[in-house]
């Protein structure tokens, strides 16, 4: 079975977020994990009305904000097999995440999780995004985004949002 998943590059400036992630919902409830860093990423749910929908409750589940602008949906969907162990807990072999790209607009200050899956939060470089990334798979397609030219994409946003 698959997942349907939503996930987010979140950035200011040239800086990039990721979260460290300590729990899991399984079928049993949630569970505590060894912690993996990451983008923030979520199921898609069954009362939400769509992936921009989704996206944005994830992003204040994880966050505790709603200073972010969504600036695209990305083409790009990020997919894998999710370990056996993992499999069993959550019901799924596999996810298929909808990635997009976000904009965070307000101080960082602002960003206190509500959900308890999240520890801790980093805004980074993209070369300290390579390094802090726990999968391979995000990684890999963090990697492929920067050579299509993530950075150009961020500051074309950033000047957007000045121009307005």
């Amino acid at each position: 079975m698959i997942r349907q998943a939503v996930g987010a590059i979140v950035y200011q400036e040239d800086r990039f977020l990721v979260v460290h992630k300590t729990k899991i919902n399984t079928t049993e409830g949630k569970q505590t994990i060894a912690g993996e860093w990451d983008f923030i990423k979520g199921g898609v749910e069954p009362t939400d009305e769509g992936l921009h929908s989704a996206i944005l409750r994830e992003l204040k589940e994880e966050t505790g904000s709603e200073h972010f602008t969504v600036m695209e949906q990305l083409v790009e969907k990020l997919s894998f097999r999710f370990p056996e162990e993992i499999q069993r807990k959550i019901g799924y072999e596999h996810q298929e995440t909808t990635m997009f790209l976000v904009r965070f607009d307000g101080p960082m200050s602002n960003i206190i999780p509500i959900d308890n899956e999240i520890e801790e939060y980093q805004f980074l470089t993209s070369d300290q995004v390579l390094e802090k990334l726990t999968h391979d798979d995000t990684r890999n397609y963090f990697s492929r985004l920067l050579k299509r030219d993530l950075h150009h994409m961020c500051r074309k946003s950033n000047l957007s949002k000045q121009s307005t």
